[in-house]
């Protein structure tokens, strides 16, 4: 199987200014080839936008029967700023490459939440720190 080329297509593009970014349907040609990964189609929507790849976010890619074409979504932020407020979180910690916050357990939780409603007001920081 030879090296092959993938080309992008963007239809429906929609200039929203609301959320300060354009959003438009890809279709990825890929023959040749199984699938293309996002960091790819990031990089070359950027290219394609003239902006840089931080502020695409691809998702939603299916693949046609078949092979060699798949379609999903992307959004073109005006800035990285916009892109955190507006991008839903998961998808920004999955492109950065960053691990999930890390929370403390369930029983944890409830237990630090009942034990705030045994008191009232700013007692309720002196239980949720613990005894020390």
């Amino acid at each position: 199987m030879a090296d092959s080329v993938v080309t992008l297509h963007t239809r429906k593009v929609m200039n929203n200014r609301l959320l300060a970014r354009k959003q438009m349907v890809v279709e990825v040609l890929h023959p040749n080839k199984a699938s293309v990964p996002k960091s790819e189609i990031r990089e070359k929507l950027a290219k394609l936008y003239k902006t840089t790849p931080d502020l695409v976010v691809a998702y939603g890619f299916k693949c046609q029967f078949g092979g060699g074409r798949s379609s999903g979504f992307a959004s073109v932020y005006d800035t990285f700023d916009y892109a955190k407020k507006f991008e839903q979180k998961f998808r920004l910690l999955r492109q950065s490459g960053e691990k999930k916050p890390e929370k403390a357990g369930r029983k944890q939780r409830k237990e630090r939440k009942n034990r705030q409603k045994k008191v009232r007001g700013t007692k309720k920081s002196k239980v949720t720190t613990g005894k020390k």
